[in-house]
C-alpha cells in the first residue's frame, strides 16, 4: 500500500458506536496501516534487537459486545504471539499513537523481569528520554511522563511487576493524535524508527534476565 501517514479518521473510528460498525471501519481504514508498519518495522526490530522479529496485528477475535477502545500491531519473536513476551507495539486510542515497549500481565517472567530493571533503575533513568512515558496498565490510554516520576516511584513500579500479578510495565512514546496526523509518512517512520532504537536497552536487559532465569 501507499502508505500516508495516519489521518484524523483514523483516530475518530473510537467514537463509532457498536462493535460490529467499529470493527469495520478499524478493518477498512486503520488495519491495513498497521500491516503495513508490521511488514515494514520487522526487519529493523529484528537488527536492532539480534532476535528475529514476527509482528501480530490485533483482531480483537474474543469481543462479543463492547466495542476495542484501541487497536495495534505488536513484535515479539514468537510467530504464535507475543503477549507472554517482552514485545513492541505501534497503535493507537483515539487521542494518541502510541509507541511501546511492554511486559503485560501475561508474561511468566515478569517477577524476573521487575527484578533486573529494578536493579538498574539508575541505568534506565539515564537511557530512557525524560520525555518518554511510563503506564502500568495496557489496557488504559493514561501514562506518566519519565521526568515526572521520581526514582523511588520507578522501582515502585518494577516492585509492583514483581509481586502484583497484574501489573504491568509499558515505555516509550505518545503522540498525540492532532501531532500524528501533521506527521507525513517519512517523518513518521523516522519517529517510530528512533522511539524503537531508544527502547532497545529494556528489550536486552528484559531478555538477558530471561536468559539467565532459564540457565538455572
Amino acid at each position: 500500500m501507499n502508505f500516508t501517514g495516519f489521518s484524523n479518521e483514523d483516530f475518530q473510528v473510537f467514537q463509532i458506536p457498536g462493535l460490529d460498525a467499529r470493527m469495520e471501519a478499524i478493518k477498512r481504514l486503520v488495519r491495513p496501516k498497521l500491516e503495513f508498519l508490521g511488514k515494514y518495522f520487522a526487519p529493523t526490530l529484528s537488527t536492532l534487537t539480534g532476535d528475529e522479529m514476527h509482528y501480530h496485528v490485533a483482531k480483537h477475535a474474543r469481543r462479543t459486545i463492547n466495542p476495542p477502545n484501541d487497536t495495534w500491531v505488536a513484535f515479539s519473536s514468537s510467530k504464535r504471539g507475543y503477549k507472554k513476551l517482552p514485545h513492541f507495539q505501534i497503535g493507537l486510542w483515539e487521542t494518541h499513537l502510541f509507541i511501546w515497549f511492554a511486559v503485560i500481565n501475561e508474561a511468566p517472567n515478569k517477577d524476573q523481569i521487575g527484578a533486573s530493571f529494578q536493579n538498574e533503575v539508575s541505568a534506565i533513568r539515564k537511557r530512557i528520554p525524560s520525555h518518554f512515558v511510563w503506564s502500568d496498565d495496557h489496557t488504559k490510554p493514561n501514562a506518566i511522563q519519565s521526568n515526572e516520576l521520581s526514582d523511588q516511584q520507578l522501582v515502585q513500579l518494577f516492585e509492583r511487576l514483581q509481586f502484583v500479578k497484574k501489573a504491568e510495565a509499558l515505555c516509550g512514546l505518545h503522540i498525540p493524535k492532532d501531532e500524528a496526523v501533521r506527521l507525513n509518512s517519512t517523518d513518521l517512520l523516522n519517529t517510530i524508527e528512533d522511539v524503537f532504537v531508544q527502547l532497545i536497552p529494556l528489550y536486552k536487559l528484559a531478555y538477558r534476565q530471561m536468559a539467565i532465569s532459564t540457565d538455572k
